[in-house]
């Protein structure tokens, strides 16, 4: 379904019966990148996956304020509302982790618990925010300029990305085919509006959070199992768990764990 909100028309998926869950996806992915999970979510939860805007069939405008984390935050509370939604759990992964912290902590009385797979909250120096920043907008200046090909050819061989070499072909095949049909506007909006350098540091705020937090990292993600480090030891309410043998997308490079790991934290067992 459609849900406009703030003149941005956000593509929404919703299945299953039970607490609600909102899924995140990261950058370049879609809301189906929960699909080898959600069979299990859905039995327990009702799964909201949403596109994030300028992703999948959610709109890709040209104006970058619709891309602020501060609007895309807004727009999921009016999707939220529509759906008659009050309370929700939250996972996100990498991009759409940095988001679904955001929200936890400007809106904590709309979640119930969080999980972030391979998320951080920002850069802590405005000198380190400015460099990104100028990386990101190098990045989204050559999405729009070469195309998606080039841009994919180039973000596949991240060294972030290594370890999904060893994945079937079949799954590096639909990771590669969600990747080709994204709006190279929108995911250059995404970069300049809600990367990594534009996104405000959360770092002074997660000693406030009172929200229960599990922080979900692939092992071979030696950068992310830092930050997850870093980040449970100033939450009041932060868990860490570990995946052996993956790196960046536990959710794609262990689905099975993944999904229990959900429904272990959000279920308190």
């Amino acid at each position: 379904m459609k849900i406009e909100a703030n003149g941005v028309r956000y593509s929404v998926d919703v299945q299953g019966a039970g607490e609600p869950l909102l899924l995140l996806h990261g950058f370049t992915g879609t809301k189906k990148t929960w699909a080898k999970c959600l069979p299990e979510w859905t039995e327990r939860f009702q799964t909201i996956a949403v596109d994030i805007v300028g992703h999948g069939e959610s709109d890709s405008p040209e104006d970058v304020r619709h891309y602020k984390m501060e609007a895309v935050a807004d727009a999921l509370e009016i999707v939220l509302d529509r759906l008659g939604v009050k309370k929700t759990h939250v996972v996100g992964y990498s991009m759409g982790g940095r988001l679904a912290l955001y929200f936890t902590i400007m809106r904590p009385h709309r979640i119930g618990q969080t999980l972030l797979e391979s998320a951080s909250p920002g850069l802590e120096s405005p000198e380190e925010r400015r460099a990104r920043a100028e990386r990101d907008d190098a990045l989204a200046d050559r999405i729009v300029a070469c195309g998606l090909e080039a841009f994919v050819e180039e973000w596949e061989n991240l060294p972030l990305f290594a370890t999904q070499r060893d994945l079937p072909e079949a799954v590096r095949r639909e990771i590669r085919r969600q990747r080709l049909s994204q709006n190279p506007i929108g995911l250059a909006g995404s970069l300049r509006g809600m990367g990594t350098g534009r996104q405000p540091s959360l770092w002074d705020a997660l000693p406030h959070c009172q929200t229960p937090i599990t922080l979900v990292v692939g092992a071979l993600d030696e950068k992310f199992v830092t930050i997850a480090e870093r980040m449970a030891a100033r939450l009041p309410c932060g868990v860490r768990r570990i995946v052996d043998g993956c790196g960046h997308a536990v959710h794609v490079e262990r689905p099975d764990i993944f999904a229990k790991i959900v429904i272990e934290a959000l279920s308190g067992h």
